[in-house]
């Protein structure tokens, strides 16, 4: 079985579990204003339980529909999974805020510490682009990553990723939605 792009599931909790695990050791709780960290820090005590980690699973597999009063804006939440394996995430921001212009982007992926170096993320971007295009009707798509970041650069460049310029420390890069072709739907 291939890794997959799917809404988030009680089935690969064990592993999820593991997973975030790796990420706290990693300092991941740490990075501010990172979906990450806030889930870390909000959801990280209810997950040992069954039903409080249902209950994550069932507000991360919704889509945040309105701008809430702390800045969110709509999102939705994917993840990558390989079988029963979680090996990372992907948060699909529906529209920009002036910050998220800079700083944040449409899409943000992570990938658990452990499963790194091996293409996931190359993987993960390249099945988000049609589900932002596609699904949630974003075009452009604006991917950012940290100037430092040499990672990510790479694996948004492979995709196609488009670079615009550099504000502060974050690389800025556009997706447009590729035009479709005789017999194909758009």
């Amino acid at each position: 079985m291939s890794p997959q792009l799917i809404a988030p599931t009680v089935a690969v909790r064990a592993s999820f579990l593991a997973a975030m695990d790796e990420f706290l050791a990693d300092g991941a709780d740490l990075v501010p204003y990172s979906t990450m960290a806030h889930e870390l820090r909000t959801w990280r005590g209810h997950w040992a339980a069954e039903d409080g980690f249902a209950e994550y699973v069932r507000t991360v597999g919704g889509v945040v529909d309105h701008e809430r009063a702390d800045g969110v804006v709509p999102l939705s939440t994917r993840w990558w999974v390989d079988g029963d394996t979680y090996l990372g995430r992907v948060a699909f921001r529906h529209r920009l805020t002036p910050s998220l212009l800079t700083w944040g982007g449409h899409i943000g992926y992570g990938v658990r510490p452990g499963a790194r170096r091996r293409g996931h993320a190359t993987g993960m971007l390249r099945a988000a682009l049609p589900v932002a295009h596609h699904e949630l009707g974003i075009d452009p798509v604006l991917v950012t990553c940290d100037d430092t970041n040499t990672a990510s650069r790479k694996v948004i460049e492979a995709c196609g990723g488009i670079f615009e310029n550099q504000r502060d420390d974050k690389l800025r890069y556009w997706f447009h939605r590729p035009a479709a072709t005789a017999g194909q739907q758009p």
